[in-house]
């Protein structure tokens, strides 16, 4: 997280809300050898005290059980060029969002696993309305035998929230809109848009 206070103002519940809604992070654990790694979907419990998800067997971090853990949630980030402040001696940066979910992992009954993916792809069908959901009995008992052999369910007990929003919050309010209009007429894509439209809501430092 990054240090400067300018940058950490975000409420727990609207960080919660931030990391429910990406639904998608990086889980890592410390282990022998070194970090381990895993990019995961993700359900987050409504009080923000549970992330719910699923390992493939054969990763690492599937041997483990009731290890520290970080889930990272990111969100949209682009390179912010000194231009466009509209001001001088200034420097480049790079603005991001970032919510970590800190806690404890712990592997859930295997039992659980049928009803863990029925509810993430509810969720994330959901997201595609109006297409029809795809729901699980759409898939022969075969296919779904052989997924429930693949895989396992997890969740991490949510223990600490942190979160960075680096939105030029400690320049002017025309210096970050000069900035949040930069990278909006860059058009690197989609993310740097939606940066833009966060930078112009956050509120000074």
């Amino acid at each position: 997280m990054h240090p400067n206070p300018a940058y950490r103002k975000t409420t727990r519940p609207e960080a919660l809300a931030f990391a429910a809604a990406r639904g998608f992070g990086m889980l890592a654990v410390s282990a022998e050898g070194g970090p381990l790694l895993s990019h995961v979907p993700f359900l987050l419990s409504d009080e923000g005290g549970l992330a719910e998800f699923h390992l493939v067997r054969s990763n690492p971090i599937a041997r483990l059980d009731g290890v520290a853990a970080v889930l990272a949630v990111t969100g949209p980030d682009g390179y912010v060029s000194p231009d466009w402040y509209g001001m001088d001696d200034q420097v480049p940066t790079w603005n991001y969002v970032a919510v970590h979910l800190r806690g404890r992992l712990e592997r859930m009954p295997e039992a659980a696993m049928h009803d863990l993916l029925e509810r993430q792809s509810a969720e994330y069908e959901a997201r595609l309305a109006p297409k029809p959901p795809w729901t699980m009995d759409k898939t022969s008992g075969a296919v779904r035998d052989r997924l429930m052999r693949a895989i396992l369910p997890y969740r991490l007990v949510v223990e600490g929230v942190e979160s960075t929003w680096k939105l030029s919050q400690n320049k002017p309010a025309a210096a970050r809109l000069g900035a949040a209009e930069g990278l909006e007429e860059a058009g690197e894509g989609q993310e740097t848009a939606a940066l833009a439209a966060l930078m112009r809501r956050a509120e000074p430092g």
